[in-house]
């Protein structure tokens, strides 16, 4: 019994050691989607860490066990008892089939709630009018189009803090997806495929984007940042953009298009209003 108690002790440290310096990993570490800056993110956060510990309820008491099993019934331990005619425990029936039970339920209802409450074409309420970026996956760069600004970036975008925003995403390459961890959920980028995603950033800062869907050799590359600035700021760049040499119609968007890797970032005057619903109708079968 003493010694049992003592591996029971061993364990229990061991795990208590474990869980310690997986938080100062985590906590020493930039782990984007453990430092939410968002609305978004922060649910989503929430609903892993739950998610987590309903399931190591199961975990943990089964490594427990394990270590626990292995050690009274080795081969050396000749006190251990030998019933090779036993085959039923009501108790042991309703421990291993009823907890995972109850846990699978609770999932399956936080997973319900929260499929609609995390709906990435849900508008978030607020009472700012939401920013409209219409966002295309090239190879390997995205292009992030402001149709009511006039304007275009390519690898840059910025919006407001505290503002919502509404991202309207598709591709003019191979199938892609569309990710800015510390503010939310990813959503698939397709051609002829008009996906959207309402974000909204909580804070001041620059957030780093990416493709979360390997995409060829350039994909490495692909990624960009995501400004969330005050409204004076957001509207300064505004019009430094408007000031910009270069203008992206259709002439532009056809070299643009053409595939480069780890592309710097670079501004646009719209000259050419539709380019986006151009770009959805370049796969769009033709009309009979």
């Amino acid at each position: 019994m003493k010694k049992l108690f003592k591996i029971s002790i061993a364990i229990l440290v061991f795990l208590g050691v474990s869980a310690a310096l997986l938080t100062i990993f985590i906590k020493n570490n930039n782990i984007p989607m453990m430092e939410p800056k968002g609305l978004i993110a922060m649910k989503e956060r929430e609903l892993i860490f739950t998610a987590s510990l309903l399931m190591l309820i199961v975990v943990i008491p089964v490594l427990v066990l394990t270590m626990i099993f292995a050690w009274r019934y080795r081969e050396s331990n000749e006190k251990a008892k030998h019933t090779p005619d036993w085959e039923h425990n009501n108790i042991a029936e309703c421990c291993w089939w009823g907890v995972p039970l109850v846990i699978i339920v609770i999932l399956a209802v936080i997973t319900y709630r929260t499929c609609h409450d995390l709906d990435p074409y849900k508008p978030i309420a607020s009472d700012k009018k939401p920013i409209e970026i219409q966002v295309v996956a090239l190879d390997w760069k995205w292009l992030f189009i402001y149709p009511e600004q006039g304007i275009a970036s390519v690898n840059f975008c910025q919006f407001p803090e505290k503002t919502p925003v509404r991202f309207e995403i598709t591709s003019d390459a191979p199938m892609n997806s569309f990710w800015i961890p510390q503010l939310g959920s990813q959503i698939y980028a397709m051609p002829a495929m008009r996906t959207k995603l309402n974000l909204i950033a909580s804070e001041i800062g620059e957030y780093r984007g990416a493709s979360s869907n390997i995409s060829g050799k350039g994909f490495a590359g692909m990624y960009f940042t995501a400004k969330a600035s005050t409204e004076e700021e957001f509207y300064q760049w505004i019009q430094s953009v408007k000031q910009s040499q270069k203008s992206l119609g259709l002439a532009e968007y056809n070299e643009l298009v053409k595939p480069s890797e780890y592309n710097p970032v670079a501004s646009y005057v719209l000259v050419q209003p539709d380019l986006f619903d151009r770009i959805l109708d370049k796969y769009s079968p033709p009309s009979q």
